[in-house]
């Protein structure tokens, strides 16, 4: 079992033809993930050529539009390598097409931007993962996104994050354990996909036994998480937060990590967590102790 994506899962990949595109498009075949063409308006009609997981040449169709290319391949998922002026219209093409999901991988979308396509998702049959995120995977069987797979494979672990960097880092921590599914929400402001969304996901998959949150700096994302995880999470959580280093008013990576005040502190959050029950990593190896004691206890 996983959350969202599965061996089913039919990728196409709107920007297949450009340098992002076309580089990730050849890794997400490399780890067995199903593509099945690619859109670029531009370029319709056209097709490119990749090497599978096995090393044989697949030659992928580029279709005009998405509604196009569901048509003509059954696909059900959409990752954009968009540069960020168009990322906003790409999105919108997609949840007009109805795709179930897309998956948003572009950095620098314009706060306002996701802010209209988050309120055109409300009601609609897709679901969206980022912007600015390295995307999900559920390993040994799909990969939407740019996460090495060849970190770890299959387990009892269900990893959501804020950050690409530490998902990959808690991957290889917990790499003999292996993960149902990772996946990296990004750390804008405003994201499709939240941390209560994957917890639960993660608690209705009965393949997932244990669960780590990373999250970070800004927002209070976290503390609503912690008040989520009180109510309806039945399942070992350990969590970990980026940031507590860092000095208030300052961005910090993220366009979401940032603190103003009290406010989206690490200890805040930290605090929150634990207050639920949710035993909080002082650093990423550290949390991925905690999680192998809740999961040999569990």
């Amino acid at each position: 079992m996983s959350i969202y994506l599965n061996k089913d899962s039919k990728i196409i990949v709107q920007g297949i033809t450009g340098g992002m595109g076309a580089k990730h498009t050849a890794l997400m075949l490399d780890s067995g993930a199903t593509i099945v063409g690619g859109v670029n308006a531009r370029k319709a009609g056209t097709t490119v050529t990749h090497k599978d997981a096995t090393g044989a040449d697949v030659e992928l169709p580029v279709f005009g539009t998405v509604t196009e290319a569901m048509a003509a391949t059954g696909a059900n998922v959409s990752v954009l390598f968009v540069p960020p002026a168009f990322t906003k219209d790409a999105a919108i093409e997609a949840i007009d097409a109805q795709m179930p999901l897309i998956v948003v991988i572009t950095e620098g979308v314009p706060v306002q931007d996701t802010a209209e396509v988050f309120a055109y998702l409300a009601g609609k049959n897709t679901r969206m993962i980022g912007p600015n995120c390295p995307g999900i995977i559920t390993p040994g069987e799909s990969l939407a996104g740019i996460t090495p797979h060849t970190i770890t494979g299959k387990g009892p672990v269900g990893l959501v994050s804020k950050s690409g960097t530490l998902t990959y880092q808690m991957m290889y921590e917990l790499r003999d354990l292996g993960f149902s599914t990772a996946i990296g929400i990004g750390g804008d402001p405003i994201v499709g996909t939240t941390h209560i969304d994957a917890l639960e996901a993660f608690e209705n998959d009965p393949e997932t036994k244990a669960i780590v949150m990373i999250g970070e700096i800004g927002g209070d994302a976290e503390e609503r998480a912690a008040a989520y995880i009180k109510e309806h999470v039945t399942k070992p959580v350990v969590g970990y937060v980026a940031g507590f280093t860092a000095p208030e008013g300052k961005t910090m990576g993220h366009a979401g990590a940032i603190v103003s005040g009290s406010a989206g502190t690490a200890q805040a959050k930290k605090e929150a967590l634990e207050a639920v029950g949710v035993r909080v990593g002082k650093t990423p190896s550290e949390t991925a102790s905690l999680l192998r004691e809740v999961l040999a206890a569990a």
